[in-house]
């Protein structure tokens, strides 16, 4: 049950903050019904679903060679230092998002949100990153049932965000107004706890 858990929690970090998936859903929610808002998230949560299977696919491999992941982590500690640096300190504050969004198109919503969801790419290393994070720390392995289990958890937590979304976007407009405000304070301090995290496997790694 644990990779399951891992990867319901991880998928709703993932998703939780407003963004382009959950943003559009919540608008075709309110123009066309929330049944044809199940269809667009239907159709992202498919993709992710591969998305992460892929990604594991990729963890699996780098996993079983041990200087690959300790390059990897390297190059990820510089990346997110990096990212950090530019959130916090040089990025311009983002303009307040418009009140409305265009969304004109009037493809089949199930077909929308899978292109959607594939034209997004973080799912991969996010996914790829996470799950040999987890396996340094003995919380996951690539055995065919705890794959199964964690793809359960993601697939499962993200659609639950997705319908949040859909269901209560009235209730919880003003506060998507504050995150995309507050975006890259959030994202900077994101990269922070990763790259330290990749400091602490890095050190570890060579202790």
């Amino acid at each position: 049950m644990l990779p399951m858990i891992l990867g319901f929690f991880s998928a709703s970090a993932g998703v939780s903050l407003p963004g382009l998936i959950n943003m559009t859903a919540a608008k075709v929610s309110m123009r066309d019904g929330r049944e044809r808002a199940l269809l667009f998230i239907t159709g992202a949560v498919i993709i992710i679903f591969f998305q992460t299977l892929i990604a594991i696919s990729f963890a699996r491999y780098i996993d079983s060679r041990p200087g690959i992941v300790a390059l990897l982590r390297e190059i990820g500690f510089v990346i997110f230092t990096v990212l950090s640096f530019y959130f916090l300190v040089m990025a311009k504050k983002p303009k307040t998002r418009k009140e409305e969004m265009k969304m004109r198109s009037k493809t089949n919503r199930f077909f929308l949100g899978m292109l959607l969801s594939a034209l997004n790419f973080f799912p991969i290393p996010y996914y790829v990153f996470l799950t040999i994070s987890l396996a340094s720390f003995q919380l996951f392995s690539f055995e065919a049932i705890p794959v199964f289990l964690f793809l359960f958890g993601v697939t499962l937590g993200s659609f639950l965000i997705f319908y949040y979304y859909i269901s209560f976007f009235k209730k919880i407009e003003t506060k998507t107004d504050f995150f995309f405000k507050n975006t890259n304070k959030i994202i900077g301090s994101v990269t922070a706890i990763v790259a330290l995290i990749t400091l602490f496997n890095i050190i570890k790694f060579y202790s």
